[in-house]
């Protein structure tokens, strides 16, 4: 089962997120990006989904972190800045989609399904050509 860390200082809404995608997903639950950090470094997650505008660290810097230290691992941003142009520079950032709140939980249910699919994809693609190079190079050794 995919696993979802929900990263958002707002208990109201970290709830939320959990009780939706808890039913098709192994979810987590952060309060702040030092949490999340805590707990990417303890857990493999196949979606990370965040408030962009937290106490302490922001999402921003969580996308970051998480685009630099597990690449394979789509980020959502959820921010309450309604902004075209934020959104564009968000996603050129890295992130893999962005909601803006107030969110329709079916908008968070979709975005979240597309993530885990676009991942496994990643995923699937670099065994795939794993797979390949062991493959050539086992061809090689027997030339050799």
């Amino acid at each position: 089962m995919p696993t979802v860390l929900v990263v958002d200082d707002a208990e109201t809404i970290r709830d939320a997120l959990f009780e939706l995608l808890s039913e098709e997903y192994v979810c987590h639950t952060a309060e702040t990006a030092e949490k999340a950090f805590t707990r990417l470094e303890g857990d493999v997650y196949d979606v990370v989904l965040t408030d962009i505008s937290m106490p302490g660290l922001s999402g921003l810097e969580l996308l970051g972190h998480v685009r630099h230290n597990f690449p394979n691992t789509p980020v959502i941003i959820i921010s309450g800045i309604s902004d075209q142009e934020h959104a564009q520079g968000l996603i050129q950032l890295g992130a893999f989609d962005y909601l803006i709140k107030p969110f329709r939980l079916e908008l968070v249910e979709n975005s979240v399904k597309k993530a885990v699919e676009y991942r496994r994809h990643l995923l699937d693609s670099a065994s795939h050509n794993e797979q390949a190079g062991a493959g050539e190079a086992h061809q090689n050794e027997a030339i050799d």
